[in-house]
């Protein structure tokens, strides 16, 4: 028996392990740390410590105590970093020398949940991923009732975090921005319950600015930057108003994804926010995702960029072949806005050190400093871009399989996928399979389809060079994907 005879209930998404919470069995868990170990291990590495953190979901810290308990089993020692923001998971391993664990579904209901890695140089690529799944988990099981007894013993060590991780990551920042570079201006921190959400509103207000902290919940609210609801738009634009905001800010609940609005309350999407950060940095060389804006191209503000299929471990594999043959700034991003940095970044004079996973803190700092440094309102920044604007979302309860099926139907007949696409009222002019299947219209227009790797639903992004265009291409795009599986039922 394989650890990924686990699958496909519990199994390797686009970052990190995912699951429903009831498949997240300790059994389950416990094993997957330990394979995470001895799979470190194989290549030579010493393993006696782990970090380990988790978000605020309701079933996180029942998992990080089944973590600890597949760790303490390896001889490994928990480092335990309490509720904390995955990328000062990743930071404090790197810094410490020593692999990470963070326990969090991102931004997937509640009702699911995850685990991510990290080694002592960064977020775990694919291949880290196959060696893990590759373990042998009839060797890795503990007894029933070793294994309860350890979570017991673990949940009640979970009281008692280290606030080492935390207050490294905010260092970092606190070194790199002057504490006046705010200063003048009002900002709004939609709360939410992100884990790092006293940490961004105390972050801002040391920098200078006034901030106004908003819609804080007890209850776990699965906040999507790359399908921003409705309602969630409309609070902001409130808030906005009410408050005289000059932006509005938060992040996903792990915060490892930035959710920025501008001063009305109009929302950044994060591949603009991307290529925002990355020219803040003076970033040379940027590895992002074949599904995020074409702005990136288009601005010419870069010598080399690489487009990867769609996941943090694709991006970074793609910024360490960027940063393989000479010494310049790379970077990478995804279309949630996670920013990587994979070498040493300047800012205002300060090197900042690589932390090649998604990070939201980051760029939230670039665009909000460079707004005030130029003296214009955050939408402003997103006029110097070239104008592609885009929009995303995704039809829930189709099953990963189907969507799969018909994503391929669509690549092996051009004819058909016309057919389906007649809604764009143009013909294709170029395909991209390199995830899922990204049509370029004879009019500009993209059309991208992409099954989930984390959760049964479908996803689409489009672009158009409107915002009122792309955000009707995607409700005529997820009607069709909506109709044609209702049909198929």
């Amino acid at each position: 028996m394989l650890l990924s005879d686990y699958a496909p209930a519990v199994g390797f998404g686009t970052s990190g392990l995912r699951a429903l919470v009831s498949n997240l069995t300790p059994e389950a868990v416990s094993a997957y740390a330990r394979a995470f170990v001895r799979a470190t291990q194989s290549q030579g590495i010493d393993v006696t410590g782990c970090v380990v953190g988790w978000d605020l979901r309701p079933s996180s810290p029942a998992i990080a105590a089944a973590v600890c308990a597949g760790l303490e089993v390896e001889g490994v020692e928990p480092e335990i970093a309490g509720p904390c923001p995955s990328p000062a998971i990743g930071l404090r391993a790197i810094t410490a020398g020593k692999p990470g664990i963070v326990v969090t579904g991102s931004h997937i209901p509640f009702n699911r949940n995850g685990v991510k890695f990290f080694t002592a140089r960064g977020e775990i690529t694919k291949a880290d991923e196959r060696a893990i799944a590759a373990c042998d988990a009839v060797e890795l099981v503990i007894g029933r009732d070793d294994l309860a007894s350890a979570v017991s013993r673990w949940t009640a060590a979970l009281a008692e975090p280290s606030g080492e991780a935390i207050g490294a990551y905010r260092t970092r920042f606190s070194d790199a921005f002057a504490a006046d570079c705010l200063s003048g201006l009002r900002i709004g921190v939609y709360q939410h319950s992100a884990v790092g959400r006293d940490f961004l509103l105390s972050l801002l207000g040391d920098l200078g600015a006034e901030v106004v902290a908003l819609g804080r919940s007890d209850t776990f609210v699965p906040i999507d930057t790359e399908a921003v609801l409705p309602e969630d738009e409309a609070k902001a634009a409130a808030w906005a108003k009410e408050h005289g905001l000059d932006a509005i800010v938060s992040t996903d609940g792990d915060g490892d994804r930035p959710w920025v609005c501008d001063e009305r309350g109009a929302f950044l999407r994060g591949d603009v926010l991307g290529v925002l950060a990355a020219r803040r940095l003076g970033a040379q060389r940027v590895a992002t995702p074949v599904s995020s804006n074409t702005a990136l191209e288009k601005c010419g503000s870069f010598a080399k960029i690489s487009r990867t299929r769609i996941g943090s471990p694709f991006v970074i594999e793609a910024m360490e072949a960027l940063a393989a043959d000479e010494s310049v700034c790379v970077v990478g991003y995804e279309a949630n806005g996670g920013f990587l940095t994979q070498t040493a970044a300047q800012v205002n004079g300060f090197s900042l050190s690589p932390l090649p996973t998604r990070d939201s803190t980051l760029p939230i700092l670039l665009a909000l400093t460079a707004a005030k440094e130029s003296g214009a309102p955050v939408s402003a920044l997103v006029e110097t871009l070239p104008p592609r604007r885009t929009s995303s979302g995704s039809v829930k309860g189709i099953a990963t399989i189907d969507s799969f099926t018909f994503v391929l139907s669509m690549e092996i007949d051009p004819k058909g996928c016309d057919v389906f696409l007649s809604f764009t009222g143009s013909t294709q002019s170029k395909v991209d399979s390199t995830d899922g299947l990204r049509v370029t219209m004879a009019s500009g227009d993209i059309v991208h389809l992409r099954p989930s790797g984390n959760a049964p639903e479908f996803r689409c992004y489009v672009e158009a060079d409107t915002q009122a265009r792309a955000d009707a291409l995607l409700a005529d795009a997820l009607q069709a994907i909506a109709a044609r599986f209702k049909m198929a039922s």
